[in-house]
């Protein structure tokens, strides 16, 4: 997907968090697995808890403290998209 040259992606950093991408994007793995999304926004997990790598399933809150957890920037428990190997 090529990127509009007259506007950059906007990337959001959520405190204890996924990174928030302006989308559609396309998100190459470690193993070269292209993951791609056309949703307007997507939560990219930077935790590494998510069942749904690399999208975020808000696994990370499950790890917080109680009080954290309430205070989570985002709600990304429905971003699974589709994958390409």
């Amino acid at each position: 997907m090529p990127n509009n040259p007259e506007r950059p992606r906007r990337v959001n950093i959520a405190p204890e968090g996924p990174l928030l991408v302006e989308g559609p994007v396309e998100v190459v793995d470690g193993e070269g697995v292209v993951h791609v999304s056309r949703r307007f926004q997507v939560a990219i997990c930077v935790c590494r808890r998510s069942r749904t790598f690399p999208w975020c399933d808000t696994s990370h809150r499950r790890r917080g403290k109680p009080a954290e957890a309430e205070n989570t920037a985002a709600d990304c428990s429905d971003y699974e998209e589709e994958s390409t190997p």
